[in-house]
């Protein structure tokens, strides 16, 4: 549809061309014969010919020069008048095309302005040398008539093709906002199953790895010592293995049978978390604030796994034996922050801005409308404190 008004609507506008140039002249030889009751017919002379031929031929140009096909119709209608001829359909059909063409392919200002001064000069020639026996009022009226008509069907077909191609560039525009949008959405899926296959695997193979050190080194002194961490790195392992299905199973399709409909992790199994790190040498401490009130399903998710996350960091980087957790529960948000107490730090201890855990976090605080900050305490340790925000049906009961 683009340019569609500059591209001629048969596929071969040049054979077309030629046979309305030629159904054109046919039709000069009948209409220069009518006339009014009464009054002898018109005289088909070899200048009216000759006339209606040049008119009939400049048709053919009137796709590329329609400005100059309007004159040169135009002058051979006024000829016409000239010669005695009754102003018909039939006598002025080359000016009629060419003042179609230019209304069609021009803006509306160069089409009325062609088409008044047509018929200013033709209503002009009629009642200068025109037939004396025609009525004034059809001198007046039939050339006004015969010259908005074509002016007004161009016009109007330039409008639909106008519209239409708006419309088809509309749909165009929704269509690709839509792709733009289905892609944005997959990213964001992405990153999200990413940021949860990182939580799932730094935490359980972390404390894994810390049981199994832990084994090795008390399996010749404190066999059953030994034997007791490894029963619990068993369970870890199963832990690990359960939520690495629940997570990948949300790649499979819907109705899959074997997608995992087990229950997602939340604020709920926070204790069973801080325990989980007892095998691993961190004790964690959780403290509430405020009278606890629910989460939406993604917010308690997100408060689940930064906590997971952020004590995860707590055992790889801080050497320190102790970690706190502590929960805020106001009017219409609720504060988590987990600290330590350093110990003796380790080099590679994160920063506010590097690492994917933290930046996963941030992206998850962010995610769920939240906001999330990291860094070292001046008095020692670390802390990752965010703010989540309560539903709006918690704020009513509140109030």
């Amino acid at each position: 549809m683009i340019h569609c008004l500059r591209r001629p609507l048969p596929r071969r506008p040049r054979a077309v061309d030629l046979i309305v140039a030629a159904a054109l002249f046919a039709c000069f030889f009948p209409g220069s014969r009518m006339t009014l009751p009464g009054h002898d017919p018109g005289i088909t002379s070899w200048p009216g010919v000759l006339v209606a031929g040049v008119s009939s031929l400049a048709v053919l140009w009137r796709r590329t020069l329609p400005r100059t096909t309007v004159v040169v119709t135009l002058c051979g209608a006024m000829a016409v008048a000239g010669l005695g001829c009754l102003l018909t359909v039939l006598v002025i059909g080359p000016l009629m095309v060419a003042l179609y063409t230019l209304a069609r392919l021009s803006d509306r200002t160069t089409a009325n302005l062609f088409t008044a001064f047509g018929i200013a000069l033709l209503v002009g020639t009629s009642l200068v040398v025109g037939s004396g026996g025609e009525p004034l009022v059809l001198k007046l009226l039939g050339p006004a008539f015969w010259l908005l008509l074509p002016t007004s069907l161009g016009t109007t077909a330039r409008l639909r093709a106008a519209y239409l191609e708006a419309v088809q560039a509309r749909a165009e525009h929704a269509e690709r906002t839509r792709e733009k949008e289905a892609r944005h959405r997959v990213t964001e899926e992405r990153m999200r199953i990413a940021r949860d296959l990182h939580d799932v695997v730094a935490h359980h193979l972390i404390l894994a790895n810390l049981q199994a050190g832990t084994v090795v080194r008390l399996l010749g002194t404190r066999p059953e010592e030994a034997e007791r961490i490894a029963g619990e790195l068993a369970g870890t392992t199963l832990s690990a293995v359960r939520e690495l299905k629940a997570t990948v199973g949300l790649l499979r399709h819907a109705d899959d049978s074997e997608t995992p409909s087990g229950p997602t992790p939340g604020l709920a199994r926070l204790a069973a978390l801080a325990a989980s790190f007892e095998p691993a040498g961190l004790s964690v401490a959780v403290t509430v604030e405020g009278k606890p009130q629910p989460l939406s399903a993604g917010a308690d998710l997100t408060a689940y796994r930064i906590v997971q996350e952020a004590l995860t960091n707590v055992t790889k980087h801080a050497g320190t034996g102790s970690a706190e957790v502590r929960l805020r529960y106001a009017h219409d948000r609720l504060g988590i922050t987990v600290t330590d107490h350093g110990g003796t730090t380790a080099p590679s201890s994160p920063t506010p801005t590097g690492g994917y855990g933290v930046t996963g976090m941030r992206e998850r605080a962010l995610s769920a409308g939240g906001r999330l900050r990291a860094g070292h305490r001046p008095q020692g340790g670390y802390e990752v404190a965010t703010e989540l925000p309560l539903p709006p049906h918690t704020k009513n009961s509140l109030a």
